[in-house]
């Protein structure tokens, strides 16, 4: 995602508009709550992770599978994957000897669908 740097705007103004910024402050989240949310994005930042939940986005898989796909080892899949299951964005069932994971339910769907349809609005 390159684009080029514009300038960003200011104010010419130091008014203050106290009542939005109380209406704003009022339903502002608590700050551990928007620290969780930052830790969760982070997630998001890494292009190995992304790979790994659009592949689950299109199917169920396991971690042989998923390799593959990417042509990486299935150690650094596992260690991918963990990192994910941890931020509650997979989620894992077993089957025999065979552990499939899959997105963890519809709002990490919505996420990763609403962050590709941004990224490729100006496309």
């Amino acid at each position: 995602m390159t684009k080029k740097s514009e300038p960003i705007e200011r104010c010419d103004s130091h008014v203050i508009h106290e009542d939005v910024v109380n209406q704003v402050r009022k339903k502002m989240p608590q700050e551990e709550v928007l620290y969780d949310l930052a830790e969760l994005f982070k997630v998001f930042g890494d292009s190995t992770r992304i790979k790994i939940l659009w592949a689950l986005d299109e199917a169920e898989m396991c971690v042989c599978d998923i390799a593959a796909l990417l042509n990486m080892t299935q150690s650094a899949i596992s260690h991918q994957l963990r990192v994910l299951k941890q931020a509650k964005l997979v989620k894992n069932r077993r089957e025999g000897k065979i552990i499939y994971y899959s997105l963890d339910d519809e709002h990490v769907q919505a996420i990763f669908e609403q962050g590709l349809i941004h990224i490729k609005e100006d496309r």
